[in-house]
């Protein structure tokens, strides 16, 4: 068949499909095909006629392959969705609604519709996380609120334990992230007593940074669920010992597998007595903003001021900066962990004669703007308790000068690594600086995306154990969730009455 041969027959097969003749212009367009089996736009056309013949699965089939051919095509992108809605498969559709975004294309109408089939799948997270984004590109829909909560009254109750005090970002926007989707209640502070009274009115308790509330929950009885996530600074002390790891139905560590190698230690058989997870750090970009700043000489050190921030070593490399160069600045922004540590670190300052260049402040409420007239960001910590406050930095583009903790190696390139005070002030004075190079390693690296993503697939984990037991479980023990069953969805709006594909 020659060239001119096969654009006829793919001619008159469009011809013939645009007249409703959708058999006839498919018989063209597979004898075209035969002899340009890579002609990506044919196969788009020959899917979305057999869309209109009702043959789902084979238009699947053919889409796919353009898609294959033709990744970027919103067209093709289009029509796959299209087809995933008419065949069922909101879980595939759903897939690609990234890439409708990213193409432009994305509309309301599909994502509602997407969402109402997960919903009558009874695909509960799926479909929260479709709806959440319809009403983040288009929040004029006021009548998703309402159809959110009544989802989320059908989902687990979240109850949230936090070990000690701590509302860093961070930790702010795992907290919203887990609102969005559950019904969920927030324990802040170390109060261990009323653990089991808030445990029982939930399905799932997440205890983080462990502690004595990780202890007392897990040896409550009840058919709820538990989480515990961890950092590597978090296991101290000797309360990992008193857990009953076999309650546990799921160990986060955050940061990287050195959880796990500090918990060994106290927790020889760890592995075997509960399912490990690691979930990466996270930084929110959209609260930091990249300041094109010129070098300069303020560094900025954030966190608790504990023996694990290990301030007075990092007095004692200031002190050899500012023996080289006193033009130097160190801002302190935290609360201090004792008062025995507090003194001490304010008598260093004076006998280091530190004191017309060191100061301590509160940590600040807006931290972006604290930070806009620093140029370093340094840690001297013996752990990963600064971690996230390094990453906050570096998102706003100062240059970070990192103790070499036990484990750093895993977080951060060698060149931001110092052992000594020497080192501290070469990488000090060095005439790199590079903002931008800073924020795209956490671009790269600790987007909140991802550990978003995990803990979402986590709850989701769980969310799915609960639903099988209440299913299996024997009819005197299931519960009901409020509200009773699957939410209606004929309320969404833009319910289209047919499926449009573009040919």
């Amino acid at each position: 068949m020659t060239t001119q041969t096969g654009s006829s027959y793919y001619q008159r097969g469009l011809e013939l499909a645009e007249a409703g003749k959708y058999q006839e212009g498919l018989n063209c367009l597979c004898e075209h095909l035969r002899g340009a089996p890579h002609d990506a736009q044919a196969l788009n056309d020959a899917g979305a006629i057999l869309h209109c013949l009702g043959r789902t699965n084979d238009a699947i089939g053919y889409l796919t392959k353009a898609r294959g051919l033709l990744g970027d095509s919103g067209e093709v992108v289009w029509n796959l969705v299209e087809a995933y809605l008419a065949g069922g498969m909101a879980t595939e559709a759903a897939g690609l609604l990234d890439d409708m975004e990213r193409l432009g294309i994305l509309n309301v109408d599909v994502l509602n519709r997407t969402a109402t089939m997960l919903l009558d799948q009874g695909k509960k997270g799926q479909a929260v996380e479709v709806l959440l984004r319809s009403y983040r590109l288009w929040p004029e829909q006021e009548v998703l609120r309402p159809m959110l909560d009544v989802i989320r009254s059908n989902r687990p109750k979240v109850a949230f334990f936090r070990n000690g005090e701590g509302d860093d970002g961070a930790l702010a926007d795992v907290c919203e992230f887990v609102r969005q989707r559950f019904q969920t209640e927030f324990h802040p502070g170390g109060d261990a007593e009323g653990v089991a009274e808030r445990m029982r009115h939930s399905d799932i308790a997440w205890f983080d940074g462990g502690g004595e509330m990780a202890v007392k929950g897990s040896r409550l009885g009840g058919h709820g669920r538990i989480i515990v996530s961890l950092r590597r600074s978090d296991v101290r002390d000797r309360w990992a010992r008193e857990v009953r790891w076999e309650n546990v139905d799921i160990l986060v560590e955050i940061g990287s597998s050195a959880v796990e190698e500090m918990l060994l230690a106290q927790v020889p058989d760890i592995r075997s007595r509960t399912r490990l997870v690691v979930i990466p750090n996270g930084i929110n970009l959209d609260r930091y903003i990249l300041r094109r700043r010129e070098r300069g000489k303020h560094l900025a050190c954030l966190g608790c001021l504990g023996m694990e921030a290990n301030p007075a070593f990092l007095l004692q490399c200031m002190q050899k900066l500012h023996y080289i160069d006193p033009g130097y600045r160190l801002f302190f922004s935290g609360r201090f962990e004792s008062p025995a540590l507090e003194q001490y670190a304010q008598y260093m300052v004076r006998t280091l004669d530190l004191t017309a260049v060191v100061s301590f402040e509160p940590y600040p409420g807006d931290l972006d703007r604290w930070l806009s007239d620093k140029h370093f960001i340094v840690a001297s910590g013996i752990g990963e308790s600064q971690v996230e406050a390094l990453l906050a930095g570096m998102a706003c583009g100062l240059k970070p000068v990192i103790h070499n903790f036990p484990g750093a190696d895993k977080l951060f390139p060698p060149r931001y690594l110092f052992n000594i005070a020497e080192q501290f002030c070469e990488q000090v004075l060095r005439g790199d600086y590079e903002p931008e190079q800073y924020r795209r390693f956490v671009e790269g690296h600790y987007r909140i995306d991802e550990q978003l993503k995990r803990i979402n697939g986590v709850l989701l984990q769980l969310e799915t154990e609960i639903e099988l037991h209440r299913a299996t479980a024997p009819a005197c023990e299931r519960t009901v969730p409020p509200g009773g069953g699957t939410p209606r969805t004929d309320s969404f709006p833009a319910a289209a009455s047919r499926n449009t594909m573009k040919l």
